[in-house]
């Protein structure tokens, strides 16, 4: 070939290289960072004055801050089971229950990551509590396991993209009694929201869990720091997010705001918006086919999940919002009779919140004295809010907030959030409210029977029998001096 025809040639072969290379996507690396029992409104960026999270902060002005963020289930096992797999929990059987399974018919996003190139890794907690060996996986869904994020980068070879789970011990219970005080926390400053009493062993409550929020914001700088050291910063996507809401009465377990509303921050300045705010409704079910989209990797078409790129994307199309997201509870702990649940389904608009409890005959809070399904867990470590509330439960002042904690629900709730954010009044026989919850529950029954929820469809119901993989839960033995600690007189002759 003469020099000038080979020149030509090679030049075309590089041309062609440059195409293929700029069609192909880029595929960033994936930083999911998770704290354990997190409400939404106890962020610094997100209003909160007294918790103090300068490195969370800092993540939202470089990202897009969510205002209406649900997780699927308000319980650990279910929400992070709904985030895997992309999909509501009433789909994956065994998988919608605390200390259960996830069966392994349903495809999970780190699989389909690795397989399509990807590392995958995870520390603390991942996938759980549960037994992912009961159901012959031979490692925890969240992927392979490592000590912390420093090992994982340690461990990746060059120019592989990856995708790791942060799993925070915080702010889950238990804490230390006064360890807010302690970290400077200032009680009086604190807001205690109306389903609370407004007392000081509440607010040292409130105080001990701000002061765990602010160890995991801690957290977050220094992987931050190390993600910064590593020079992929700029090719990766950083997520900061909670499972569910905060372990309080009416919090955690239950299908309130206060259970299922998260605070969310995605980040990727170099794509994404940045010091961006927005109310579009999501759920965490919506990282999976978000996640393999960003992967170039084939999304299943069994996921309900929603790809939410377009809402974070510089100068993205304008897309058709969500008008309604629905939730979900099966079994949280085993703390009733046979080891039953408390099922209930709810659909949560921009302005309304509806709840269907398809067993209102049973206890929420599972059954008296001990009320285990809010955490402290089964009484075996401190909780000065909700001990407080048991103790004063028949005083005029704090017998409400009792009731709305611990006492039988009706069968439907309706709440109007705009104007009752605390969520305390149900108008849910108001007639002013008819045609609203006949609209809401409606739309959920609609979206339930589309989905193939058997409490809608008839199908069979398993999570009052399935497996439980916690033998300790299922024999209560609370602390006899936390009990005493706190005068709870009546429960402790009770359980003696």
């Amino acid at each position: 070939m003469k020099p000038f025809a080979r020149n030509i040639f090679l030049a075309a072969i590089l041309f062609m290289v440059a195409c293929k290379s700029e069609d192909k996507p880029e595929r960033p690396n994936i930083l999911l960072l998770m704290s354990d029992n997190q409400s939404w409104n106890h962020v610094g960026v997100y209003g909160d004055d007294v918790v103090k999270t300068p490195n969370i902060d800092k993540i939202a002005t470089e990202g897009v801050r969510f205002t209406n963020a649900y997780c699927n289930s308000p319980s650990c096992t279910p929400a992070r089971a709904a985030m895997l797999t992309g999909q509501d929990i009433w789909r994956i059987e065994e998988g919608a229950n605390l200390w259960g399974v996830l069966p392994t018919q349903f495809p999970i996003f780190t699989d389909i990551l690795e397989k399509a190139g990807y590392r995958v890794g995870f520390d603390g907690k991942g996938w759980g509590p549960g037994s992912y060996e009961a159901n012959g996986r031979t490692r925890n869904p969240g992927g392979d396991k490592y000590a912390n994020f420093a090992d994982f980068i340690k461990n990746r070879k060059k120019g592989e993209p990856w995708s790791y789970w942060f799993n925070s011990l915080h702010p889950h219970r238990p804490y230390v009694v006064g360890s807010g005080e302690k970290a400077g926390i200032d009680l009086d400053k604190i807001t205690v929201p109306k389903y609370l009493p407004d007392t000081k062993d509440v607010r040292i409550d409130i105080a001990d869990y701000y002061a765990a929020i602010q160890n995991f914001d801690d957290e977050v700088g220094t992987i931050m720091q190390q993600l910064k050291e590593t020079g992929e910063l700029d090719n990766t996507i950083v997520i900061v997010v909670a499972d569910n809401g905060w372990q309080m009465p009416r919090g955690l377990a239950n299908l309130y705001d206060f259970g299922t509303r998260v605070p969310l921050i995605i980040s990727w300045p170099k794509n994404f918006k940045t010091n961006a705010v927005t109310n579009e409704l999501m759920t965490l079910a919506d990282f999976a086919p978000t996640f393999l989209s960003i992967a170039n990797a084939e999304i299943p078409k069994q996921m309900t999940g929603v790809n939410i790129l377009p809402i974070v994307q510089k100068d993205a199309p304008k897309h058709e919002e969500r008008d309604f997201v629905v939730l979900a509870r099966e079994r949280h702990a085993f703390v009733r009779q046979q080891g039953l649940g408390y099922p209930g389904r709810a659909i949560r608009t921009k302005d309304f919140l509806y709840i269907k409890n398809y067993e209102a005959s049973r206890w929420p809070a599972g059954d008296p004295p001990l009320y285990g399904d809010v955490d402290p867990y089964m009484l075996n470590y401190p909780g000065p809010a909700k001990f407080y509330i048991l103790k004063h439960k028949n005083e005029p002042a704090v017998k409400p907030m009792y009731d709305l904690a611990f006492a039988k629900r009706p069968a439907e709730e309706l709440f109007d959030v705009a104007n009752d954010p605390d969520q305390l009044h149900n108008i849910a026989n108001d007639p002013k409210f008819a045609k609203v919850k006949k609209d809401l529950s409606d739309k959920m029954v609609a979206y339930l029977k589309k989905t193939n929820d058997p409490r809608e469809t008839g199908g069979k119901i398993i999570w009052d029998s399935t497996d439980y993989f916690s033998e300790i839960d299922k024999t209560p033995k609370p602390s006899k001096e936390a009990i005493k600690e706190f005068g709870l007189d009546t429960m402790y002759n009770y359980l003696k």
